[in-house]
């Protein structure tokens, strides 16, 4: 079929069009919540030419290998035995050490008589400091495999230790996201990791991410690789039931948010421009086709189990269902991504200096980090609800709240106010103000916040300083 050829009006009137100012709102200076991208908004395409980058056109799924089952940690020594591991080195935090998840591991190591080290200082949210301890300490153990035992913390810690081991004469901030760090890409394998998660929150067991704290930025930061990702996660609910009730709440407000998240993240294809290597495409891509399944059936069973979990430590269906839920949102997530509830939590939790979380046992401020991205939640669906309304409003019902009569620019503010009934009846502390913020802080705070570009880059709507300090200025009290 022949080509056919646009008429010279036609070519003259898209000339006009691509030569005019836009007026899509999403490029207004308005922080508030009719700030927003209109569907085919091209301005950032304005002045393409044959030699402008292709813009993105594909998403990745990477994923570790989960094995879930009641008791299934007795496996993880045949696993090693299974690799020929001769020196395996074991991450846990000093809390975990006493308790059974550790022990069952160990078992499991000495019956199929694979050699270990513990190492048992992992520090609960981890610093740059903790995670140098870690890297030097397995540098000089110089192991075959990695396990993890443990939370969030614990994992992203054995994954530091992992990377740096294999990069033996590498720096710190050599892989750690731009611009805090150099960002260089993974490129050859690590030793084989696998992960025994303790909490059902991060879903780092299915993720090639590492949070820490740079202290020296005053600012969460972390390593995003899909190399990074263990080879297998052992997901077995024995190691959850000795969770705290606060940790429960935590963990599971972070498995909400990752599925909020990663649902309502800017789409893949209009990230920005396709890298040059596929290995320079990011870990966290956008709401693509494949992680939205994962994030709303994560979404859905967080509304129905964390409430049950919170209540009742002795619920084992709730927290066997967000068990699973942390690893659904961490497939959805680890690839999606997230962002401005999780990178506003990085300089909450990052400045954080006497505010110590109920039910922590650790000997410094202690903000969590699900606790710390809840907060913001409700400001957050404000802002970015007039963007993909539809989502919003889902989400929303999936909470809870009524959808029936509720109008598309009405979205942001009834998922806000879903948010908020549902933090509120979980205890959830009230904003910012709750750690000892007040607006006084909030400049140093989006100072914090700012460098997060992995995540801010992913919000539907462009945001810079003023729309973070509206978030913030709306969390400080929530109910």
């Amino acid at each position: 079929m022949p080509l056919l050829r646009p008429s010279a009006k036609a070519v003259s009137n898209l000339m006009r069009m691509v030569g005019s100012t836009c007026s899509c709102p999403a490029h207004s200076s308005t922080p508030g919540p009719m700030h927003v991208h209109r569907p085919g908004c091209t301005s950032s395409h304005r002045h393409a030419s044959a030699t402008t980058p292709k813009a993105e056109y594909a998403f990745e799924m990477a994923t570790s290998t989960v094995r879930v089952g009641t008791g299934v940690t007795r496996e993880l020594g045949m696993d090693l035995a299974n690799l020929k591991a001769k020196r395996v080195m074991v991450f846990t935090d000093p809390n975990i050490a006493k308790l059974h998840p550790l022990k069952a591991a160990v078992e499991s190591l000495e019956r199929a008589k694979v050699g270990y080290t513990v190492f048992k200082d992992v520090r609960v949210e981890p610093s740059d400091q903790s995670f140098q301890e870690a890297i030097d300490a397995a540098r000089k153990y110089k192991p075959d495999a990695i396990v993890a035992v443990g939370g969030g913390s614990t994992i992203d810690t054995a994954k530091a230790a992992n990377l740096y081991t294999v990069f033996g004469e590498a720096h710190l901030l050599d892989f750690v996201n731009a611009p805090l760090g150099k960002g260089i890409p993974i490129d050859r394998p690590l030793l084989p990791l696998i992960a025994v998660p303790t909490t059902a929150g991060t879903g780092s067991e299915c993720t090639g991410t590492a949070i820490f704290d740079l202290k020296a930025k005053n600012a969460k930061t972390g390593i995003s690789d899909r190399a990074l990702k263990p080879m297998l996660g052992i997901i077995d609910s024995l190691n959850t039931r000795s969770m705290p009730q606060q940790v429960r709440l935590a963990s599971g407000l972070d498995v909400l948010c990752h599925a909020i998240e990663s649902y309502t993240a800017i789409p893949y294809y209009l990230r920005g421009e396709a890298p040059a290597n596929p290995l320079q495409r990011p870990a966290y891509q956008g709401s693509n086709p494949i992680s939205d399944i994962w994030s709303s059936k994560a979404l859905r069973m967080v509304a129905k189990a964390l409430p049950r979990s919170v209540a009742d430590s002795d619920d084992i269906e709730a927290q066997e269902a967000m068990t699973l839920a942390a690893a659904y949102a961490g497939i959805g997530f680890g690839n999606g991504g997230v962002h401005l509830m999780h990178g506003c939590s990085y300089g909450i939790s990052g400045l954080n200096r006497t505010y110590l979380h109920p039910q922590y046992n650790t000997d410094h401020p202690l903000c969590p980090h699900g606790i710390s991205v809840a907060v913001t939640s409700p400001a957050v669906a404000e802002f970015t609800g007039s963007m993909y309304p539809e989502r919003h409003l889902e989400i929303a019902q999936v909470l809870g709240a009524d959808i029936t009569n509720a109008k598309h620019e009405d979205a942001g503010a009834v998922l806000g106010d879903a948010l908020r009934n549902f933090l509120q009846g979980l205890g959830v502390p009230d904003g910012i103000s709750a750690f000892g913020y007040s607006s006084s802080d909030i400049a140093p705070l989006v100072d914090s916040i700012l460098p997060q570009h992995r995540v801010l880059k992913l919000s539907p709507r462009q945001t810079g300083a003023d729309q973070i300090a509206w978030i913030l200025e709306r969390s400080l009290k929530n109910y």
